[in-house]
């Protein structure tokens, strides 16, 4: 039975990228804050394995990990803030930290941990898939914190990558443009574009994210998805500006 661990597996699409996951037999661990919500989600599967962690806390991360018995075939690097948004003198250094702390410190301890477990383990190796955004090469207005945390999880999936090859682990990053969520009920309201207006975004269903995933997991370790957009169709993003 292959093995992933999934971040921000307690609600939205880590939830739904676990679903996939469980019912097509892999083993996976579910880490988020909310244990309740971790249940929930596992709820008829004996494949699945609570995580509860804050990926922010480094003893946390690595208690979570060193329970997750067995080999580690993959880690899906998930959990994610937008964050406030604003024009840079409009966001509190408390608030930029928040951001970074979860999308960028928090990326890093998973990566590590799942790096250093797959170095280990016999047989050697294990994929790495970590959750970009279309802001990691574009921007949206208003939204430094965000975009600044994106732009370093390109470096950290760029330089896994690197790092990797001689202990056949495999890193890529899946961006993600518009995908329905909590965090994007608002673009149907109309957000902030590039050109000054607010118009309505168009979003797609999260699902073909989730089965991006599962295909990079899926493939074998001599071959990498380094870096893949799943976005809606229509979205402002070719162009954007």
């Amino acid at each position: 039975m292959k093995s992933i661990i999934i971040t921000g597996a307690s609600g939205g699409l880590g939830a739904m990228t676990a679903g996939i996951f469980l019912s097509r037999g892999w083993r996976v661990g579910l880490m988020a804050r909310n244990a309740d919500k971790l249940a929930e989600v596992a709820t008829g599967f004996e494949n699945a394995v609570l995580l509860p962690c804050d990926v922010t806390n480094e003893v946390q991360v690595a208690q979570a990990f060193d329970s997750f018995d067995g080999p580690l075939d993959a880690l899906f690097n998930n959990a994610g803030s937008f964050g406030a948004t604003g024009l840079i003198d409009e966001i509190s250094l408390a608030d930029w930290q928040q951001v970074m702390e979860v999308n960028v410190t928090g990326m890093f301890l998973c990566a590590r941990a799942a790096f250093g477990r797959m170095r280990k383990q016999s047989p050697q190796g294990g994929r790495i898939i970590n959750n970009g955004s279309i802001s990691a090469t574009t921007p949206r207005p208003g939204a430094i914190s965000y975009t600044a945390s994106k732009h370093a999880v390109s470096g950290i999936t760029k330089t896994l990558a690197l790092d990797g090859r001689p202990f056949g682990i495999a890193c890529g990053q899946i961006d993600i443009g518009n995908a329905a969520s909590a965090m994007t009920q608002k673009m149907s309201g109309g957000v902030p574009q590039a050109d000054g207006s607010i118009r309505p975004e168009p979003v797609m269903d999260a699902s073909n994210v989730a089965e991006t995933v599962f295909h990079m997991a899926s493939l074998p370790l001599n071959a990498n998805i380094l870096n893949v957009t799943v976005m809606a169709t229509d979205m402002p993003f070719v162009g954007r500006g």
